[in-house]
């Protein structure tokens, strides 16, 4: 078990299995499955990213360095949480970008009994420690338990 501090981008407390990405996260190809075609089991598409290809991110802790791809990055993050197709929690090794903040805290703002907490600058050691399967546990303040 290890104990790891970060930022706090959106509070809140979650308890999630791991699911890990040692490249970025482009988030439209990643969530388009879910948004446009009714995948309710939010099955990751981006064929680019071989750490999630083809597997399930609903209500996982995803785990990544950072977000990529498009402008629609924030307004994808937006409607994956509002359609309740959205990972437990994000936490990022590196500084979220704007893109992906800007999604994670207007849903935290506009979308009633929608919690996805998410927290950046948690490290490579972060990145380099966590496997798929662990379980993490996300508190309010940033405090980011792997076990």
């Amino acid at each position: 078990m290890k104990t790891f501090k970060g930022r706090v981008i959106t509070a809140g407390t979650v308890k999630a299995e791991a699911l890990v990405s040692h490249g970025g996260l482009n988030t439209l190809a990643s969530f388009q499955k879910a948004l446009q075609f009714g995948d309710k089991k939010v099955t990751c598409g981006d064929q680019n990213n071989p750490d999630l290809y083809g597997k399930q991110m609903l209500d996982k802790a995803l785990c990544l360095p950072q977000t990529i791809g498009s402008t629609t990055g924030g307004l994808v993050l937006y409607c994956a949480c509002s359609m309740g197709r959205k990972p437990a929690c994000m936490l990022f090794s590196q500084p979220i970008d704007s893109l992906a903040a800007a999604g994670a805290v207007l849903a935290d703002v506009w979308l009633d009994d929608v919690n996805m907490p998410v927290v950046d600058s948690l490290g490579e050691e972060f990145l380099a420690y966590v496997k798929d399967g662990m379980t993490i546990t996300v508190g309010e303040d940033g405090e980011v338990t792997v076990e």
